[in-house]
């Protein structure tokens, strides 16, 4: 495990509670800032941790796999901000994008043309993990000249389909 500034902050302020209850069990310093040392980490690590996991809005990012972005279509969102950020595919062709990464999902609608714009190809990234969210992560991949020249994020809210 590694110490950081954020983890020492967050036991101190684990165990001021903990000292301050177990204070009201027993009045001795000793037993309790004793029995608060040995509480605070259990109660840091399977109560408080696994709750801010579950409310922050935190997720891995990785480098760009080609394979992974084909198998695992879901955790794309992890890959995205390599690809954007460091301009891996920027400048790259229709056809090498569509060797990288696949086929286009589905393309954006060019209202002024009543059609799809074959030059904007859209790809699902998945949901990123939290309690709260209820929107998916997509990408939309702009071409000009065949060329790719812009990637944008956005969230789309989650649609679930009745099968009546």
């Amino acid at each position: 495990m590694i110490v950081t500034p954020a983890l020492v902050i967050f036991l101190v302020l684990t165990f001021i509670p903990v000292f301050l209850f177990v204070r009201t069990i027993d009045k001795r310093k000793w037993l309790s800032l004793l029995v608060s040392v040995v509480l605070t980490p259990l109660i840091y690590f399977y109560m408080l941790y696994p709750f801010l996991n579950i409310i922050v809005p935190f997720h891995h990012e990785k480098y760009f796999n080609a394979e992974k972005w084909e198998k695992k279509p879901g955790l794309r969102y992890e890959m995205i901000s390599h690809i954007v950020n460091d301009s891996v595919f920027f400048g790259k062709t229709k056809t090498e994008v569509d060797n990288l990464i696949g086929t286009y999902e589905w393309l954006s609608w060019d209202d002024s043309l009543k059609q799809h714009d074959e030059n904007k190809w859209n790809y699902g990234l998945g949901l990123l993990p939290g309690a709260f969210n209820e929107e998916k992560e997509c990408a939309t991949f702009i071409f000009k000249n065949d060329t790719l020249v812009e990637i944008e994020r956005y969230k789309e809210q989650i649609v679930y389909e009745d099968n009546e």
